[in-house]
């Protein structure tokens, strides 16, 4: 298999087809920036993290960090990333840049995606990332969401380089590209 990116929209399946690339009985990292899940805060969320955890065999290994570049290095075995998208809403909340000028986190992204870039590059086991497709709806009014759409497509673009499938998943279908 080697290394996939998996993108698609919210709700497409992503996550779980990706999971079933991995074996099930290897030790695979599962990397994350996942939000903690509170559900006094937000129940909903608390819900949809707690799905994931169940569908991961016991073997894997849960990894929450900001740092996917290091659990990539880290890592021994196959990696699973889930994905893109919260990590850079992550790092947007980290750096309090949602209402900021690009110019000046730009540069910390882009040592973020190039570290990650060259982690992926470097690590010889399999790698899946699972990634969300945004842009095909409307420009959003919100200077936050247009910057976050234009940082995850630039980000989806420089990590799909480095793959060597990108499967895109719609309704639940896997469509390889």
């Amino acid at each position: 298999m080697a290394h996939v990116l998996v993108t698609g929209g919210v709700r497409s399946g992503k996550s779980r087809y990706a999971e079933t690339l991995l074996p099930t009985d290897a030790e695979v990292s599962y990397v994350t920036a996942g939000y903690p899940a509170d559900p006094a805060k937000d129940a909903e969320w608390a819900a949809r993290v707690a799905a994931h955890r169940l569908r991961r065999p016991p073997s894997w290994r849960t990894v929450e960090t900001l740092d996917l570049a290091a659990a990539v290095q880290g890592a021994d075995g196959p990696v699973l990333i889930d994905c893109l998208g919260t990590w850079l809403t992550r790092l947007m909340d980290s750096w309090d840049s949602w209402d900021a000028d690009a110019p000046d986190w730009a540069p910390r992204l882009d040592a973020e995606v190039s570290a990650l870039v060259s982690a992926l590059s470097a690590h010889e086991p399999d790698v899946v990332v699972v990634t969300n497709e945004v842009g095909w709806g409307l420009v959003s009014e919100y200077r936050s969401g247009r910057l976050f759409a234009d940082h995850l497509g630039r980000i989806n673009q420089r990590v799909g380089d480095t793959c060597d499938e990108v499967v895109l998943m719609v309704a639940g279908r896997p469509l390889t590209l």
